[in-house]
């Protein structure tokens, strides 16, 4: 026997944001999980080849040449990217968690805060990565330079650029 949900058509159509979708709540929900977890694999390679580049590092001859600042970063960098994996993972887990449980909501405000803060760690961990190169390959004021640049960047392609492309800025936080 099927339920008949107590909402009315009205009801959805006013719950929904005027986006040109037809979905109910539940479909949205699904929508925006299913993005969310195309983004975490995006960023979940990316940082997974970081943390195998960092962990190599201190394997190889040339570790012991590190200045004590080089390796203060490298220590850094890998407590960065150890932090950028679990919070990449932690959707996965907060999903296992919380499957069946009718809390898909819960799970989609969650994960969108976990996979932000993934980002704030990444971006710093690729920063932090060319500071250190850098500093390593050719000196101290070319590992700052590259550092910021790279900090420069990422502020400018992952926010500055969404910003000004954003279709209704000051609209709500719906999708």
């Amino acid at each position: 026997m099927t339920r008949m949900s107590s909402r009315t058509p009205v009801d959805d159509a006013e719950a929904r944001e005027d986006d040109g979708r037809d979905e109910t709540e539940t479909e949205r929900l699904d929508r925006n999980w299913n993005e969310m977890l195309q983004e975490l694999r995006v960023t979940q390679t990316g940082t997974q080849i970081l943390t195998g580049f960092l962990l190599t590092l201190a394997f190889q001859p040339r570790f012991a040449d590190l200045d004590p600042f080089q390796v203060d970063v490298y220590l850094c960098l890998v407590v960065l990217a150890s932090i950028a994996t679990v919070l990449g993972l932690a959707p996965v887990s907060l999903h296992r968690a919380l499957f069946r449980k009718r809390a898909k909501q819960q799970i989609v405000r969650v994960a969108d805060v976990l996979l932000k803060s993934t980002l704030v760690c990444v971006a710093l961990l690729v920063s932090g990565v060319a500071l250190l190169i850098f500093d390593v390959v050719i000196g101290g004021a070319a590992g700052v330079i590259a550092g910021s640049l790279a900090a420069l960047l990422i502020i400018v392609i992952w926010l500055v650029v969404p910003f000004g492309a954003h279709p209704r800025r000051g609209a709500s936080d719906r999708e």
